[in-house]
């Protein structure tokens, strides 16, 4: 999976599911990895340490899901603020 990406790419998608308010669905829209898929890529390029706490840190995390999220949250992927592909 992480052999697909450039290490900028890569640097991005973890930068990214580490952020608060950037849903699971802004990375799917940007890079194709689902909730789970990010999860596996969070566990194979972090350590131990650092991925549990990741994942202690989003798991039942409102703004990573857009569908769980207060109205009037919405700051997810822009078109303008991130050139991918």
């Amino acid at each position: 999976m992480s052999e697909q990406f450039e290490p900028a790419d890569l640097s991005r998608i973890i930068e990214m599911a580490w952020e608060d308010r950037t849903p699971f669905e802004a990375i799917e829209a940007l890079y194709g990895l689902r909730e789970k898929d990010v999860i596996r890529l969070m566990r194979r390029e972090l350590k131990p340490g650092s991925f549990r706490l990741w994942r202690k840190r989003v798991t039942g995390r409102n703004t990573k899901h857009r569908q769980l999220r207060p109205e009037g949250v919405d700051r997810g992927y822009c078109p303008t603020q991130y050139k991918h592909r």
